[in-house]
């Protein structure tokens, strides 16, 4: 549910790039995933795990910070790494991403929406600068919620219209990823 991958031989490659996420139902560590992916398959040594389960940061070169949107805002434990984080995050080059459910119908205004969520973070964290933010949708899966926070989300999303399923869009994450990885390695 909550994927962990590495990729790229110790040594292969000297830039090693961690993608570390928060999420709550998997489908944020889905998109973290396909960003891993993307960079290997383009020769880039990648770890990709949860921010809880992140020890130390001193083999990486870069970062890709991502995180599920909940009531308006990155997760909590996301949002925490980059603050406890941010003498070393300050000196490398970093990415955020978020997902949320506001970008199934993917409009300028969502959009706006979206990236506002990120405005906390930018405000808790001042000294870190992100090369690039990532907007992506997620998914509406019930069955991986609580009774009480499914009855939420459903008088929620039966108000703005979204129906139970995934909106990730992978093309647009691959072409995300190909536009980051510019600026996330050296030269």
């Amino acid at each position: 549910m909550f994927p962990e991958s590495k990729c790229g031989l110790e040594g292969q490659n000297k830039h090693r790039v961690l993608i570390t996420y928060a999420s709550r139902c998997g489908s944020t560590g889905g998109v973290a995933e396909a960003i891993g992916q993307a960079l290997c398959n383009n020769g880039v040594a990648v770890d990709v795990c949860l921010v809880a389960n992140v020890k130390d940061l001193s083999s990486y070169q870069s970062v890709v910070v991502g995180s599920a949107i909940r009531r308006s805002k990155w997760l909590p434990e996301a949002v925490e790494f980059v603050e406890e984080n941010r003498d070393f995050l300050k000196e490398v080059p970093v990415a955020y991403f978020l997902t949320c459910l506001a970008l199934s119908r993917n409009t300028e205004e969502t959009r706006l929406k979206a990236k506002a969520y990120l405005d906390p973070v930018f405000k808790a964290v001042p000294q870190v600068q992100p090369v690039n933010t990532g907007l992506f949708a997620g998914v509406l899966d019930y069955s991986k919620l609580s009774w009480g926070m499914r009855m939420v989300m459903r008088r929620k999303m039966d108000k703005f219209g979204v129906k139970e399923g995934d909106y990730r869009d992978w093309d647009a994450i691959g072409a995300w990823t190909s536009l980051v990885r510019s600026r996330l390695l050296p030269g």
